[in-house]
């Protein structure tokens, strides 16, 4: 299977497409067939099943395509999003959030993992997915993605909405962290021990920061009021 992404060439910071090619024999499971924008080969190429999730993903009728080979095809991506192919090499212990998985390779299996109530409540996720088996799976996320290793004995403090996957094993706990003020001006916070690296999408966008950017200096709206022409000057 052959992969090519604006975004895999490390000069675009943001892709807006994946474009796949698949030989003969092999297939693509896509996970949001509404990304699908352009696909060359046989219409009997093409099988859309319902996804074998339990409850309330079952209710939501999800669905997923099969993809076969020879065909290929283009996938657009969310805007500011980008694309990460991720190897599998046997069974891997990471769980990963359902909304960031764009497809797998055949030959890789998901299964979903049941969330505890508490993680249910703050991610407003019933699933996690686990996958096993060899071949590749594709992650879209805010900016780059990357690891941050875990200790068994100091906890790690991580944003719940830059969180994409979590070694299974890791003991989680939704949490805040610093003084009174701190705690009270942040996000909620995962609270993570354990062996193995968290998955971390880092281009979350930050309204409240791009917004603070993009004002004017206080200094700057004083100077326009005060000094003549001030308008003309300080832009």
């Amino acid at each position: 299977m052959e992969i090519r992404s604006d975004s895999m060439s490390g000069t675009v910071p943001h892709a807006s497409f994946a474009e796949l090619a698949l030989e003969r024999g092999e297939a693509l499971h896509v996970l949001h067939p509404q990304q699908i924008i352009a696909f060359e080969g046989e219409s009997a190429q093409r099988e859309d099943k319902l996804m074998n999730l339990q409850g309330m993903y079952r209710k939501k009728k999800l669905i997923r395509s099969r993809l076969s080979g020879p065909a290929r095809l283009m996938l657009a991506l969310p805007g500011g999003y980008s694309l990460h192919c991720l190897s599998l090499a046997g069974n891997e212990d990471l769980l990963f959030e359902f909304r960031h998985l764009l497809f797998y390779s055949e030959g890789v299996q998901m299964k979903s993992v049941l969330q505890s109530f508490k993680n249910m409540i703050a991610t407003k996720d019933v699933m996690r997915m686990k996958f096993s088996g060899q071949g590749t799976i594709g992650i879209i996320s805010a900016g780059p993605l990357r690891e941050w290793k875990l200790d068994p004995e100091k906890p790690s403090y991580i944003d719940t909405h830059s969180l994409i996957a979590y070694p299974h094993n890791a003991s989680i706990d939704l949490s805040v962290y610093g003084n009174h003020l701190a705690s009270q001006h942040m996000s909620f916070q995962w609270k993570m021990t354990g062996a193995g690296s968290a998955l971390l999408q880092v281009g979350r966008p930050d309204a409240r920061l791009e917004q603070f950017v993009e004002q004017d200096s206080l200094m700057k709206r004083l100077l326009r009021e005060i000094v003549p022409f001030g308008g003309v000057w300080f832009k």
